[in-house]
């Protein structure tokens, strides 16, 4: 498994402004965590989901080629700190 952080610099108030991905070998999103600026967080797993989070419907691309946006700034996570955002998911609504 790789585990990514993605922060996403916009002013929409209705989207998140982190996103957390636990990808498998292919890429594929396995479980994700969406943090917005009001604190709330949405997730999406293969068993369980919140609000209008989901998981991706493709591949994610490499960060190097997220990074060409410059409303993003990818980075690479442990997996530790992909389990403690996910932990979270519970906590704050």
């Amino acid at each position: 498994m790789n585990y990514i952080r993605v922060n996403w610099r916009h002013s929409h108030p209705d989207e998140p402004i982190t996103l957390y991905s636990e990808l498998n070998a292919e890429r594929w999103e396995v479980r994700k965590v969406e943090v917005f600026k009001c604190g709330r967080y949405g997730f999406a797993g293969t068993e369980e989901s919140s609000g209008d989070t989901k998981l991706g419907e493709m591949p994610v691309p490499d960060l190097d080629e997220i990074a060409t946006d410059p409303q993003f700034e990818p980075a690479e996570i442990t997996r530790e700190e992909f389990e403690d955002a996910w932990n979270q998911r519970h906590s704050v609504r």
